[in-house]
C-alpha cells in the first residue's frame, strides 16, 4: 500500500477520537455542566448533524480544488474546532467547538477515500479505503480509552488539548506524504450534484444511515450500561472500550476484505450479524462476561460495514466520486445521529440503560430491509446503468 494512505489513516485518527472521545466523557462532561445525560449525549449528535451538513456543503464547495489542498484545509478547521473545545467555558460553547471540528470531518473521509481508491489497482479499492478508515479504528483501540483515561484523571478538557496536538501532528503528515491529486478538470458542480438523480445512491446512504444508527443507537450511551446495568466500575471503562476499539480495527480490515471479494452478499451478513449481536447484548448485559464478549463483537461487526458501504455509493457514482463519498460520510453521522438521538428517548421515556441496545439491533434489521431490497433493484433497470462493482 502507498505510504500516503498512512497519512490519510493519521488524519482520520484524530477526526476518530474527536468523534468517538467524548462518549467515555459524558458522565464527566454531564457533571461538570450540570446537564442530563441525553443532554449530554447531543455532544454526540450535534456532532454528527454538522458532519452531515459539512460532507455535503463542503464538498459541493470543495470539488474542483486540488484534493491534497483540500485536506490541509480541512485539517486546520479540525484543529480550531478542538482548541474551542478545549476551553469553552460553557455547555453551549462546548457545542460550538464540537460543530466547527465536526464540519471537516465529512469532506475529509469524502475526499480521502477517493484519493485512496486512486492510490492503488481497482481490485484493491476497499482495501486501501479501509485503511484510510484504520485511523478511526485504532481511534476506538487506543485513542478513546487513553482519552477517557486521560479525561478522568486530569479532567475531560485535556482529553481535548491532546486531540488539538494530534491534529497538528496529522497536518503536518499530510503535508509531507500525500501526493498532490488534482480534481478532474471536467468536475462542475451541476455535475457533481446529479448523483443525487440516481436511485442506488439514495438506497446505499439510507442503509448506511441505518447502519450506523444501530450501531450508535447503542454505543452512544454505552458507559452507563456498562456502570449501571453491567455493574463495572467507572474506572474500567477506558479498558472495556479497549475490547470495543480492537474488535472495530479488525472488523474493518476484514469488511474490507469481504467487500473486495462480494459487495452486497457481505453487507447482507454483516448486517444480520450486527442485529444479533445487539439482541444477545441486550438479553445479557447484566453478565460481566457477556457484556465483555458483546463489546468486542459490536465493535467487529459493526465496523465491518464502513469500506463496503463506501465503495457501493462510489461504484454507483463512478463519473462523481467526491460527492457521492461525502454523501456517504454524511449518511453515518446521521446514523450516529439518529441512534443517539432514538437511544435518548427510549432512556428518557425510562426504559432503562439497556434499551438502547434494542433500539439499535430494531434500525439495524430496518438497514438490512433495506439493503436486500436494494440488492434487487437493479435487476429492474437497464444492466448498462449498473456499475459492475455494485453488483459483485
Amino acid at each position: 500500500m502507498p505510504i500516503g494512505l498512512l497519512a490519510l489513516a493519521l488524519g482520520g485518527f484524530g477526526i476518530g477520537l474527536t468523534e468517538f472521545g467524548i462518549i467515555g466523557l459524558l458522565p464527566e462532561v454531564a457533571a461538570d455542566f450540570r446537564v442530563t445525560e441525553p443532554v449530554a449525549g447531543y455532544l454526540v449528535s450535534g456532532y454528527a448533524l454538522s458532519v452531515a451538513i459539512g460532507a455535503v456543503a463542503l464538498t459541493a464547495a470543495i470539488a474542483r480544488f486540488d484534493r491534497k489542498k483540500v485536506l490541509l484545509a480541512l485539517m486546520v478547521l479540525f484543529i480550531a474546532g478542538n482548541l474551542i473545545s478545549a476551553i469553552a467555558p460553557s455547555y453551549p460553547m462546548l457545542m460550538v467547538g464540537r460543530i466547527v471540528a465536526a464540519l471537516c470531518h465529512g469532506a475529509f473521509f469524502g475526499v480521502g477515500s477517493v484519493v485512496a481508491a486512486d492510490m492503488v489497482a481497482p481490485n484493491r479499492r476497499a482495501g486501501a479505503i479501509a485503511l484510510m478508515f484504520a485511523g478511526l479504528t485504532v481511534a476506538n483501540v487506543l485513542g478513546v480509552p487513553l482519552g477517557t483515561l486521560l479525561g478522568q484523571q486530569l479532567g475531560w478538557r485535556s482529553t481535548f488539548w491532546a486531540i488539538t496536538v494530534i491534529g497538528v501532528v496529522a497536518l503536518a503528515g499530510i503535508r509531507v506524504l500525500v501526493p498532490a491529486t488534482p480534481a478532474p478538470a471536467e468536475t462542475s458542480l451541476r455535475g457533481e450534484l446529479g448523483v443525487f438523480r440516481r436511485p442506488q445512491v439514495w438506497i446505499s446512504a439510507a442503509v448506511t444511515v441505518l447502519a450506523f444508527g444501530g450501531m450508535f443507537g447503542a454505543f452512544t450511551y454505552i458507559a452507563f450500561t456498562l456502570t449501571e446495568v453491567s455493574g463495572f466500575a467507572t474506572t474500567t471503562v477506558p479498558w472495556l472500550l479497549v475490547l470495543f476499539g480492537l474488535g472495530t480495527f479488525a472488523g474493518n480490515f476484514a469488511g474490507g476484505k469481504a467487500a473486495d471479494r462480494a459487495l452486497n452478499t457481505s453487507l447482507i451478513v454483516i448486517l444480520a450479524l450486527l442485529a444479533a449481536v445487539l439482541v444477545v447484548f441486550a438479553l445479557t448485559a447484566q453478565s460481566k462476561v457477556m457484556t465483555v464478549v458483546s463489546l468486542l463483537l459490536l465493535g467487529a461487526v459493526g465496523l465491518a460495514t464502513a469500506p463496503g458501504l463506501q465503495l457501493r455509493i462510489m461504484g454507483y457514482a463512478q463519473d462523481a466520486p467526491t460527492m457521492a463519498s461525502g454523501a456517504n460520510i454524511a449518511a453515518f453521522n446521521i446514523g450516529n445521529a439518529l441512534g443517539a438521538w432514538l437511544g435518548g428517548l427510549a432512556l428518557g421515556a425510562g426504559y432503562g440503560f439497556v434499551s438502547p441496545l434494542w433500539v439499535g439491533a430494531g434500525i439495524t434489521v430496518a438497514g438490512l430491509v433495506v439493503l436486500m431490497a436494494g440488492s434487487v433493484w437493479p435487476h429492474r433497470r437497464a444492466p448498462d446503468t449498473v456499475p459492475a462493482v455494485a453488483t459483485r
